[in-house]
């Protein structure tokens, strides 16, 4: 095997588990591991830190699960899923995963699995974890993940009050707090409950469970008023939206 080894990233939350791909890996020509984490936090901070080619994740851990990792990481290494159930190999595959091995997996699956992650890292293409990021976002969620300062948010959607569009970024108020994310706004929307937020103006997306009420200012021209007293603009086709999700005119 010629040329620079394949660098992959071993993610598991079991001692037992790392152990077994590291031994593994040690078996696969043209390989090095570039590290071990025992949960999703720890491998959003190596990825950044050991810049692999490749990561095999688990997909089922506390807090952050496997997926939650993809959403969080920047552009880069393949992905590999690893995990002993297998009600996940079609969410796997829809965001375009290099390969999914089902525990207990062999030396062998794991070989052909880093084989594959070879072919696509030499293969013209996009980004793997771009793809899968696209992909994930497009499913509907109920928690919204922030990197924000070397720190991981979790934010539940029923505690996002609102959120503003700034260019590729989105501004999220929750609970007091501002967070900045990177993600378009109209990414954000797709996965939302249409019968929960409503786009009211193409900067602003609103959460209607804190909605007070609707005003009109000057013809034509109406605010979104929020429980804390929050105006936000609503534009003609926001406020269309917004009488059908109320049922109301």
């Amino acid at each position: 095997m010629t040329g620079r080894p394949l660098r992959v990233l071993v993610e598991d939350d079991e001692a037992l588990a790392r152990q077994v791909a590291v031994e593994y890996l040690a078996g696969c020509d043209g390989v090095e591991v570039a590290g071990q984490c025992a949960n999703g936090y720890e491998a959003v901070k190596a990825v950044s830190e050991a810049m692999p080619d490749v990561l095999l994740l688990d997909v089922q851990m506390p807090r952050l699960s496997g997926f939650d990792v993809l959403e969080l990481i920047g552009p880069g290494p393949a992905v590999i899923f690893a995990t002993a159930h297998d009600e996940f190999a079609l969410k796997a595959f829809e965001v375009h995963a290099v390969d999914y091995l089902l525990k207990p997996f062999s030396q062998r699956r794991l070989s052909e699995a880093i084989e594959r992650a070879r072919q696509r890292r030499l293969a013209p293409m996009d980004s793997p974890v771009d793809q899968l990021r696209d992909a994930l976002r497009t499913v509907r969620v109920e928690r919204i993940l922030v990197r924000d300062a070397g720190k991981v948010f979790i934010v539940p959607v029923d505690t996002l009050e609102y959120a503003q569009a700034q260019d590729d970024y989105v501004l999220l108020h929750t609970q007091g707090r501002n967070l900045l994310k990177e993600q378009p706004i109209s990414s954000l929307e797709a996965q939302l409950d249409p019968g929960r937020f409503v786009r009211v103006h193409r900067s602003w997306l609103i959460n209607l469970a804190y909605l007070a009420q609707v005003e009109l200012e000057g013809k034509d021209r109406r605010v979104a008023v929020l429980r804390d007293g929050t105006r936000l603009p609503v534009s003609r086709s926001g406020h269309q939206r917004l009488t059908d999700a109320l049922g109301r005119p």
